[in-house]
């Protein structure tokens, strides 16, 4: 298994049990380790698609430099990702 989805998984189970053990509710102990595991790798999606844009990487010299082409190509490219992110968020239902 991946490193980082095995470290997903042991958050969600840590958080299981914590919430378990609080309420005294441990049979319901699969039902949230499930659920809070899937939220991880879906923010851990999230993260990634959002992680991935351009134009926040430049500096303002370096996006002013840019011809006005590239500037909006640049500007389309993150806004798709920003829409990319929202549907991702809509779709599962997770808040920011």
């Amino acid at each position: 298994m991946n490193e980082r989805i095995q470290e997903l998984a042991e958050q969600a189970q840590k958080y299981a049990i914590d919430k378990l053990d609080e309420t005294g509710e441990l049979h319901k102990y699969y039902d949230v380790y499930f659920e809070k595991f899937a939220e991880l790798i879906i923010n851990e999606c999230i993260d990634q698609v959002a992680g991935t844009k351009i134009v926040g990487q430049l500096s303002g010299d370096e996006f002013g430099d840019l011809s006005e082409s590239a500037r909006n190509k640049y500007t389309q490219w993150n806004n798709a990702l920003v829409i990319a992110t929202m549907n991702v968020r809509d779709h599962f239902g997770v808040e920011e």
